[in-house]
Parts: structure tokens; C-alpha cells; sequence
């Protein structure tokens, strides 16, 4: 089997920990798990907390991409920054990702920093405010600042990707407006299905598709389940059973929060990926599907990496 995510804080988790990339205990990814994969390609975040900001947040952002580069060397893992580097040779390969559009620190020459740094997608906001604009959780979101829509620009410009989990809606649809690439939620379900700010609408999911971009499954219990402790994998399905409803054949992708979120019990850890995707083909999904959402969209996707 072939697995793409598009989300997990493994990095996040390792770098804080003084952990390595590998622990055997305690981490819902670790390298040797996910070799065991005939293809395995890995958006590794760094999440920037809300309580993080200026220079700090571009300290943490140069020491994650630091510790990610020196254990990709160590345990021989491509990282992937142009669609050439989606190589069917290599077993395993990283994506790096930023969460938390403070890792600019308000200052638009830090793009550049990003570019140099080789983030492929950033998060603009985390669920509080930030120099961009207000993530989900703000109460009577201001949507994108100023700074915030020259740093949307920028971005693109740039070829890196706007990632919308964890923006408030007008937040979403400010971005939208002004956006003139592919937009992507990295890591959010179906508000439809689990009534959570962070889940996107209907019509978000079909801006989304209508840009070309993407959107992983998220498998935080919180959005799976409006009673979370009741969350399953089978949940992950209902929301896949949504998203394929509107149309997101070719959009719907991974994105599973591993290592940053409460998971279900019967999918608390990567080595879980194999009976999600038996439990698809069991409910009725075509394989051909299933490759799509599990690997192939994820690929397809990497084309715009090169479209500057």
C-alpha cells in the first residue's frame, strides 16, 4: 500500500521532546513504521502555538526544518520540494510544512525565509489571532489583515500553498477572493457531518475543489463525532461518504493529525493505515478510489509544486 499525509506534528512532537523522528514508544509515527509502506511521502509540520510570536516563531521554524533536514539524512528520506522529487525509487519522503502563519513574524521578507527553507504549504492562522488574520476559535472574526492579503500574495508568488485548516470562515473566504492558486485545507473534515468550527462547510469544500486544490481527513476525535467519545475509524468513512458526494473524488486526500490530536482507538497510530483502507474497500469504495484518496490525489496534487 501507498500512503501520503498531508498532515501530522511528529516534527513538532520530536523537536519539543528532545525525541527523534524514530521512537519506537510513545509517537503515532516513527520512520521504521511508515518504511514499511511501499510509498510513503509525509508532510512533516511545525506548528507555531498561538502563545508564539515575532522571533521566537522564526526560531522554532529554523530549528524544526534544522532537526528535519539532519534525520532525513540520517535515515536516507528524500525531501520533496519540486514534483521531481516524487521519485518512485525512494521508499520514504518529506514534505515540510509550516502551521501558523506567525512563523513570518509580520514581516513580509520572511517569505523569502520560507522559500529558502523549502515549505511547500502554510497554514495561515492557528485557532486564536495572529499578524494575518483570526483562526476558527476567535470570536467575531476580522478575517485577513492587511498584512495578512500582501502575505497571501506573497505566498503564492513564492509557490507556496495556502493552507486553510484552522481559519475562521471569513478568514476562509477573504482568502478565497484574493487567492489565485490552488487553496487547500491540509487537515479538516466535513462541518455537515461533525458540527465543529474547525470542519469545513459545503460550500468551502466546493471552493476548495474549484481551485484545484485539496483536502486531507483529519482524524482528531473532536472532528470526527459530535459525541467524540464515540469516535471510530468508521467515522473517517462518513466524512469521505460527504466529501464524495460533492464531487471531491479527485480532491479528497490524508491529512491525519498524527502525533498533534486525540486519535480513536482503533486508529492510534500509522501502522493503523492499512485497516483504514480495508475498512473503504469493506463499505463499498472502488480501489481505484481508494488509491486516490489514500495516495494518488496527494501526487497529482505535487504537480503545482513546480508552477510558479
Amino acid at each position: 500500500m501507498r500512503l501520503f499525509d498531508f498532515h501530522c506534528d511528529t516534527l513538532y512532537k520530536a523537536l519539543t521532546e528532545n525525541k527523534t523522528l524514530n521512537e519506537k514508544t510513545g509517537f503515532h509515527i516513527s520512520v521504521d513504521r511508515g518504511k514499511t509502506f511501499d510509498n510513503w511521502i509525509q508532510c512533516m509540520a511545525i506548528w507555531i502555538p498561538d502563545e508564539v510570536r515575532g522571533s521566537n516563531a522564526v526560531e522554532l521554524l529554523k530549528k524544526a526544518h534544522s532537526k528535519l533536514i539532519n534525520e532525513s539524512r540520517m535515515y536516507d528520506i528524500d525531501i520533496i520540494k519540486t514534483k521531481d522529487g516524487l521519485r518512485s525509487d525512494k521508499k520514504a519522503s518529506f514534505i515540510f510544512t509550516v502551521e501558523g502563519g506567525a512563523a513570518l513574524a509580520g514581516d513580509i521578507k520572511n517569505v523569502t525565509l520560507l522559500k529558502e527553507l523549502g515549505v511547500k504549504f502554510v497554514t495561515l492562522t492557528w485557532n486564536g489571532t495572529n499578524e494575518l488574520g483570526d483562526g476558527c476559535l476567535v470570536d467575531n472574526p476580522k478575517g485577513l489583515t492587511d498584512f495578512g492579503r500582501k502575505s497571501v500574495i506573497e505566498l503564492e508568488k513564492n509557490n507556496i500553498f495556502i493552507d486553510l485548516s484552522h481559519a475562521s470562515d471569513t478568514l476562509f473566504f477573504d482568502v478565497a477572493q484574493i487567492s489565485s492558486k490552488p487553496i487547500v485545507a491540509t487537515h479538516s473534515n466535513s462541518r455537515s457531518i461533525t458540527n465543529h468550527p474547525r470542519n469545513l462547510t459545503d460550500e468551502q469544500f466546493s471552493i476548495i475543489i474549484n481551485s484545484g486544490g485539496i483536502v486531507g481527513l483529519n482524524f482528531y476525535k473532536e472532528f470526527l463525532n459530535n459525541d467524540c467519545s464515540k469516535a471510530s475509524m468508521y467515522d473517517i468513512i462518513k466524512h469521505a461518504d460527504h466529501f464524495l458526494s460533492l464531487g471531491g473524488e479527485n480532491t479528497i486526500c490524508l491529512g491525519s493529525d498524527f502525533d498533534g490530536a486525540d486519535m480513536p482507538d482503533d486508529i492510534n497510530g500509522i501502522e493503523k493505515m492499512n485497516d483504514l483502507y480495508e475498512l473503504f474497500l469493506k463499505n463499498g469504495y472502488k480501489e481505484s478510489v481508494v488509491n486516490k484518496i489514500f495516495y494518488e490525489n496527494g501526487c497529482y496534487f505535487c504537480k503545482n509544486f513546480d508552477n510558479s
